[in-house]
Protein backbone atom coordinates (compact mmCIF):
# COMPACT_ATOMS: atom_id res chain seq x y z
CA UNK A 1 0.00 0.00 0.00
CA UNK A 2 2.98 2.16 0.86
CA UNK A 3 4.61 1.89 -2.57
CA UNK A 4 1.39 2.67 -4.46
CA UNK A 5 1.87 6.30 -1.94
CA UNK A 6 5.28 6.40 -3.41
CA UNK A 7 4.61 5.75 -6.95
CA UNK A 8 1.60 8.49 -7.42
CA UNK A 9 3.70 11.03 -5.23
CA UNK A 10 6.97 10.44 -7.78
CA UNK A 11 4.29 10.54 -10.80
CA UNK A 12 3.56 13.54 -9.58
CA UNK A 13 6.48 15.11 -8.78
CA UNK A 14 7.82 14.10 -12.26
CA UNK A 15 4.36 15.86 -13.75
CA UNK A 16 5.02 18.71 -11.78
CA UNK A 17 8.89 18.99 -13.10
CA UNK A 18 7.66 18.90 -16.92
CA UNK A 19 5.16 21.46 -16.31
CA UNK A 20 7.86 23.99 -14.63
CA UNK A 21 10.41 23.12 -17.56
CA UNK A 22 7.59 23.91 -20.16
CA UNK A 23 6.67 27.51 -17.91
CA UNK A 24 10.41 28.42 -18.46
CA UNK A 25 10.77 27.87 -21.80
CA UNK A 26 7.59 29.42 -22.69
CA UNK A 27 8.74 32.46 -20.49
CA UNK A 28 12.05 33.11 -22.23
CA UNK A 29 10.31 33.63 -25.69
CA UNK A 30 8.25 35.69 -24.31
CA UNK A 31 10.80 37.95 -23.11
CA UNK A 32 13.02 37.58 -26.03
CA UNK A 33 10.67 38.41 -28.15
CA UNK A 34 9.37 41.71 -26.03
CA UNK A 35 13.29 42.18 -25.84
CA UNK A 36 13.39 42.31 -29.83
CA UNK A 37 10.49 44.54 -29.79
CA UNK A 38 11.63 47.03 -27.44
CA UNK A 39 14.45 47.31 -29.51
CA UNK A 40 12.22 48.27 -32.20
CA UNK A 41 9.92 50.23 -30.96
CA UNK A 42 12.42 52.24 -28.60
CA UNK A 43 13.92 53.67 -31.92
CA UNK A 44 12.72 56.58 -34.32
CA UNK A 45 10.89 54.06 -36.15
CA UNK A 46 7.01 54.93 -34.59
CA UNK A 47 7.71 58.34 -35.94
CA UNK A 48 8.48 56.87 -39.12
CA UNK A 49 5.40 56.94 -41.98
CA UNK A 50 6.78 53.79 -44.15
CA UNK A 51 6.23 51.73 -40.85
CA UNK A 52 3.20 53.33 -39.63
CA UNK A 53 1.85 52.77 -43.12
CA UNK A 54 2.43 48.90 -42.85
CA UNK A 55 -0.03 48.43 -39.12
CA UNK A 56 -3.01 47.28 -40.75
CA UNK A 57 -0.90 44.86 -42.77
CA UNK A 58 1.09 43.92 -40.16
CA UNK A 59 -2.18 43.21 -38.06
CA UNK A 60 -3.56 41.03 -40.88
CA UNK A 61 -0.18 39.01 -41.13
CA UNK A 62 0.04 38.20 -37.51
CA UNK A 63 -3.83 37.29 -37.24
CA UNK A 64 -3.53 35.15 -40.68
CA UNK A 65 -0.54 33.71 -38.96
CA UNK A 66 1.41 34.89 -41.63
CA UNK A 67 -0.62 33.86 -44.19
CA UNK A 68 -1.43 37.86 -45.56
CA UNK A 69 1.24 40.01 -46.32
CA UNK A 70 0.77 43.32 -47.42
CA UNK A 71 2.90 45.45 -49.58
CA UNK A 72 3.29 48.55 -47.06
CA UNK A 73 4.13 45.27 -44.25
CA UNK A 74 7.17 44.28 -46.68
CA UNK A 75 8.45 47.51 -47.28
CA UNK A 76 8.26 47.95 -43.79
CA UNK A 77 9.97 45.19 -42.96
CA UNK A 78 13.02 45.89 -45.35
CA UNK A 79 13.16 49.68 -44.32
CA UNK A 80 13.78 48.35 -40.70
CA UNK A 81 16.19 45.71 -41.85
CA UNK A 82 18.35 47.80 -43.54
CA UNK A 83 17.88 50.66 -40.70
CA UNK A 84 18.94 47.98 -38.22
CA UNK A 85 20.90 45.19 -39.80
CA UNK A 86 22.09 43.62 -36.87
CA UNK A 87 18.19 42.96 -35.69
CA UNK A 88 17.38 39.40 -34.98
CA UNK A 89 13.58 38.69 -35.51
CA UNK A 90 11.71 37.03 -37.57
CA UNK A 91 9.12 38.31 -39.90
CA UNK A 92 6.25 37.72 -36.88
CA UNK A 93 8.42 38.82 -34.15
CA UNK A 94 8.96 42.00 -36.39
CA UNK A 95 4.77 42.68 -37.45
CA UNK A 96 4.06 42.29 -33.77
CA UNK A 97 6.59 44.95 -33.01
CA UNK A 98 5.35 47.53 -35.98
CA UNK A 99 1.60 46.45 -34.19
CA UNK A 100 3.58 47.32 -30.60
CA UNK A 101 4.73 51.16 -31.83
Amino acid sequence: MQSKYWLAALALGLSLQAGATSFVVTTDGIVNTVDGTSDVTSSSFGDDKVVREAKDDAASFVASAGAIRGAHLEAAFLHIRSQQPTLQMDDMQLAQAILAI
